[in-house]
């Protein structure tokens, strides 16, 4: 299972203060160092975080792959299609959300956005992820879209306070991954995931891709990145063993 970092946090504390450290740039490469698979960065339209600068500089420096998350929306494609990433991840965006609160919605109107932006991604030969919730419906229409994978929105899993709603989530997840996999897109999941819950979602034998960061920063700010990865990528290593 593959294991990208997600470094936009620490863009998130540089921002804070409008200056130039902690630097993105170099969290990557000690996320590396530590054995990320890859580097995955959220470029919002509002860019809170993450700057145009870091992607620049991000596809200069990073050795394993960059998954740039961006919203289905012509200004941002056609960023993405500039950048050439290894993969693309098109996500829902709202100006007023702390975090990404769920996924696409593969209907109507924004089903047609998402559909002009994977054609447009794929015509470039970029790898295609959407970022959905667990639901059959959603998956279906991500595999009529085009895309060649899904990521699995682990929100409701990560945020369930009792053992019955997360053996629901997680139950929602497993048929959700394996219908994906039934219509031949890979599988990825994230969002919220931590130390203390990764294994169950890692444990999903389907599934070849985890995206995570806010529970990895937070502990590189104690024990330093390398070592906060490494810990995740043992973590990730007995739920698959």
């Amino acid at each position: 299972m593959r294991l990208f970092i997600n470094i936009d946090h620490v863009a998130t504390v540089r921002q804070a203060r409008r200056t130039d450290e902690p630097d993105p740039v170099r969290a990557a490469v000690l996320a590396e160092l530590g054995g990320a698979d890859g580097i995955t960065v959220h470029l919002r339209e509002d860019r809170r975080h993450i700057q145009d600068r870091d992607v620049d500089l991000l596809m200069q420096t990073v050795r394993t792959g960059v998954n740039l998350e961006v919203a289905a929306v012509d200004a941002m494609v056609d960023l993405a299609l500039n950048w050439r990433p290894l993969a693309v991840t098109l996500v829902p965006e709202k100006r007023d959300e702390i975090t990404t609160e769920g996924g696409l919605q593969l209907e109507g109107a924004a089903a047609d956005r998402t559909s002009q932006a994977v054609t447009r991604l794929t015509a470039a030969g970029i790898r295609t992820s959407l970022f959905v919730d667990p639901a059959l419906d959603t998956i279906r229409a991500s595999a009529e879209l085009g895309a060649n994978a899904v990521e699995l929105h682990t929100g409701e899993y990560a945020n369930s306070t009792d053992f019955s709603g997360r053996d629901l989530q997680l139950a929602r997840l497993r048929e959700a991954a394996q219908l994906a996999g039934e219509l031949g897109l890979s599988v990825h999941a994230g969002h919220g995931l931590t130390y203390e819950n990764v294994g169950l979602v890692a444990g999903i034998e389907i599934c070849e891709e985890l995206n995570i960061g806010h529970s990895i920063v937070s502990r590189s700010m104690f024990v330093g990145m390398e070592r906060a990865v490494r810990e995740m990528q043992e973590l990730v290593r007995r739920a698959r063993s």
